[in-house]
């Protein structure tokens, strides 16, 4: 019996994605487990490819990212919480400069209405945004390709950026050593696969933002600040996650026109670089006002994704707590704000 449409699109769009990821890798890209799969899905979906997104495997995979990174969370990046105070205080300034730009960029280029052109702005999740903004009478296609367009632009953005003029190549391991399946004890593996679990379960009933990776990147940080356990995931589960991340996310353009895709992504790459821009000013003001190193300041303030940004930050060698916690706190404040600022501005226009 053969398997339904769309499992064997969403097979087909898996063997697209490890066929990007392999070229990205042996081309000596940064990332190139998620950022190949994601382009070689994204041109797929233009070319009206048979895909589909690989979402059912999500809820698996993102878990093994959040534990992964929280395999990099030490008692000395602990010992650093109080550094991170200015950080904090400036990230509202640099959310409301960034939206606003976003914002003219969609309203007064793309002519969006004011709905759409509102929740397309938000530098807030892709889902979170999708929802609200659809609510609010936007148009959703145009919210969905926006927000996927800025997480794939940025990521490329800065992936290269840094690949090609900080030399920075992860040759595949995600800044982290190899990590096999016969490396780790079984202890390990029980201890793990509950951060994963638990983490996600805790995470949904605290309603923490972005719970599938937060979640269990919080359980496995204490576990390895404990030192409960001192290894990462083997590094096979997290080269598959980044490759279902990396090929959801081309997915996404599924559908969609070629003059809608060139549209949607030409607007995004000016709000996104205008983005990116004003987050290398704040960036460089964290350097002068606490010492934190601008890479990952920079890291801390582009608006990507937070699993996407948060992997980047761990194949650059930077601080993943800083980074992945600013990330949630970017999240959370848009989510929060996002609804009561809307009705000023739906008043205004």
């Amino acid at each position: 019996m053969s398997a339904p449409p769309h499992i064997r699109h969403q097979v087909v769009a898996m063997a697209i994605g490890i066929s990007g990821g392999l070229i990205a890798y042996y081309a000596g890209l940064p990332l190139p487990w998620m950022l190949g799969p994601m382009i070689a899905n994204t041109v797929a979906a233009m070319l009206r490819a048979p895909i589909a997104g690989p979402d059912q495997l999500r809820p698996v995979m993102i878990p093994i990212i959040g534990v992964m990174l929280g395999s990099g969370v030490t008692a000395e990046m602990v010992g650093q919480l109080g550094t991170w105070a200015i950080t904090l205080a400036l990230l509202p300034v640099f959310l409301a400069l960034a939206a606003g730009i976003s914002f003219a960029v969609y309203r007064r280029i793309g002519g969006y209405d004011p709905v759409t052109a509102f929740y397309a702005a938000m530098p807030g999740g892709l889902n979170e945004m999708l929802i609200l903004g659809t609510e609010a009478g936007g148009n959703e296609r145009r919210i969905a390709l926006a927000h996927a367009s800025r997480v794939l632009l940025i990521i490329i953005f800065v992936a290269l950026f840094f690949g090609l003029f900080i030399g920075v190549t992860t040759g595949g391991q995600s800044g982290a050593a190899w990590v096999g399946l016969a490396d780790i004890t079984l202890v390990d593996y029980a201890i793990l696969l509950a951060c994963a679990v638990l983490g996600t379960v805790l995470g949904r009933r605290l309603k923490i933002p972005a719970a599938p990776v937060f979640g269990p990147m919080i359980l496995s940080g204490v576990a390895h600040v404990l030192e409960w356990v001192t290894v990462a995931p083997p590094t096979l589960f997290v080269i598959a996650a980044q490759i279902t991340i990396g090929s959801i996310i081309g997915s996404r353009f599924i559908g969609a026109t070629l003059a809608e895709v060139r549209r949607d992504i030409g607007l995004s790459a000016i709000a996104s670089t205008l983005m990116l821009a004003v987050a290398v000013v704040f960036a460089e003001g964290i350097v002068l006002l606490s010492g934190i190193p601008l890479a990952q300041a920079f890291l801390a303030f582009s608006p990507g994704g937070l699993t996407e940004m948060s992997l980047l930050t761990l194949a650059l060698d930077q601080d993943v707590a800083y980074v992945s916690v600013m990330h949630i706190i970017r999240i959370t404040l848009v989510i929060a704000i996002a609804p009561y600022v809307f009705a000023l501005v739906r008043r205004r226009f």
